[in-house]
């Protein structure tokens, strides 16, 4: 596998949303069935790309664009989050997102804790985040224990929940 991460460009920006929105939308689907709802909105990956310390990737096999991520960076504090990561609908299982991942890992080498979060449906993503990429699961958000500045409107995570982890570096 011929495999790059690169920064996105200005005219990455249409097909890379889309792509980013088909997966997380084929991720939920898979588990609940079809929806007319729109899983992730475009504002989400916007309010994610514009963020202060927001660098966002591109993953790209044999010139084709396969997947991508965003991180946040605090440079004072190196405790970094990945907001998003996705693999191209179709492209899964192939190592991919692990790729990504220690990509990722390789250039910020200054972090010392990353954190990102997953629905609890998503047991894929789980056993990725916990068994693949070292991450450790620290809170359940639910009903009872909502998740902080979450959107009225959002159904990401199928009213069953989202773990936080983190990866001490």
């Amino acid at each position: 596998m011929n495999f790059n991460l690169i920064p996105i460009l200005d005219c990455d920006i249409k097909q890379y949303k889309a792509d980013f929105q088909e997966a997380f939308q084929k991720g939920f689907e898979q588990q609940f069935g079809e929806t007319d709802q729109t899983i992730l909105p475009e504002r989400d990956i916007d309010q994610s790309l514009n963020v202060k310390g927001s660098a966002a990737y591109k993953a790209v096999v044999d010139g084709e664009m396969v997947g991508g991520a965003i991180v946040v960076i605090d440079e004072k504090t190196q405790h970094n989050h990945l907001d998003f990561l996705f693999v191209k609908h179709g492209t899964q299982s192939k190592g991919i997102g692990k790729a990504i991942w220690f990509e990722i890992e390789k250039l910020y080498p200054k972090t010392q804790v990353w954190e990102t979060c997953t629905p609890y449906f998503e047991r894929r993503n789980i056993h990725f985040y916990v068994n693949v990429c070292g991450f450790h699961i620290v809170e359940f958000f639910n009903e009872k224990h909502p998740m902080p500045n979450t959107l009225d409107d959002f159904v990401g995570d199928g009213n069953e929940g989202m773990f936080e982890f983190q990866k001490q570096m």
